[in-house]
């Protein structure tokens, strides 16, 4: 390949859709791993390992709706729907790459192995089947993202709170309901066959519903959950200075945080054109971002320093 169709093929892949291995790295965060070398360097090579396999699903997905998406704005341009990536190229690379991070999927271990697995034979059935069908195309993004998190349990050995994994699982259903609802008024059901099964009232209440229940779960979690226990020079200092600090439930004040998240992506996925591209929302949208890094800074100091 020259240089243009390595670069055609890099675009083929999504890597823009790699954000969403990150949930791999919730299960050392969330119990006070993410500073830990072998617990790292162990989920960072899942990480990579589920990157291949997405975008191996991605590309048999691509070759499987090649007819509808000639038809849709957006996904005429993708290097196979345009004509820039040969057919056959895309059936070989997909292969390739699935075979490739399932033999290394082995080597970490069988556990991991069946959680990757069955992350591709889900979207393999769901390009074929349940993408075709109203309700289970939802259902199955949303438990595509609890494989994810799963499997950073798995490579670690650590649990994910209860709550925080429902958190995940509402919050996954919340977007792909956004996302449908923006296909359904920009293209109508011409480009997916489900969306011929969806009314826009429909969606709203699947988005207002899924919403909430993100909010009450992940509050939840801020309030039922107790943080790891480290002894840090901060720690320390409020034992003695201040001893009730230590014990209040610091979590709680991250809730404003995800609430404005919800609404503020909300916002955007009702208002904009980029609701069908939900890693664009959350990777170009400033309020988002920082909002999001303030989010972040608070869970590890929360969870790493008090």
């Amino acid at each position: 390949m020259n240089s243009l169709n390595w670069r055609i093929l890099f675009k083929a892949l999504r890597p823009n859709q790699w954000i969403k291995n990150l949930i791999l790295f919730a299960a050392i965060i969330f119990n006070g791993k993410i500073f830990d070398g072998p617990y790292l360097l162990h989920t960072l090579s899942g990480f990579f390992i589920f990157c291949a396999l997405s975008s191996s699903s991605y590309l048999f997905n691509d070759i499987i709706d090649l007819k509808y998406d000639r038809l849709h704005p957006l996904k005429k341009k993708r290097p196979l729907a345009s004509g820039d990536l040969p057919l056959n190229t895309a059936v070989e690379i997909a292969f390739l790459l699935a075979l490739f991070a399932l033999l290394s999927a082995i080597l970490i271990s069988t556990g991991f192995f069946l959680i990757s697995f069955s992350f591709i034979l889900l979207h393999i059935l769901y390009s074929l089947v349940f993408k075709k069908y109203a309700i289970l195309d939802i259902l199955s993004i949303a438990f595509s993202f609890t494989l994810r998190a799963f499997a950073g349990e798995i490579l670690t050995g650590f649990h994910l709170p209860f709550w925080l994994s429902l958190t995940i699982i509402f919050i996954a259903i919340f977007i792909a309901a956004t996302k449908r609802h923006a296909e359904l008024l920009r293209e109508g059901s011409k480009t997916r066959p489900a969306l011929f099964q969806y009314q826009e009232r429909l969606l709203d209440f699947y988005t207002s519903m899924f919403g909430s229940a993100s909010i009450i779960a992940y509050s939840l979690f801020t309030f039922l959950e107790e943080p790891p226990q480290f002894n840090t020079p901060v720690k320390d200092f409020l034992i003695t200075v201040m001893p009730q600090a230590v014990d209040r439930k610091w979590m709680i004040v991250t809730i404003p945080f995800i609430i404005y998240i919800l609404m503020r992506y909300a916002q955007l996925a009702y208002s904009g054109a980029d609701a069908e591209q939900p890693e664009k929302i959350v990777t170009t949208d400033i309020p988002l971002i920082v909002s999001m890094f303030i989010w972040g800074v608070i869970i590890i100091t929360i969870l790493y320093v008090l």
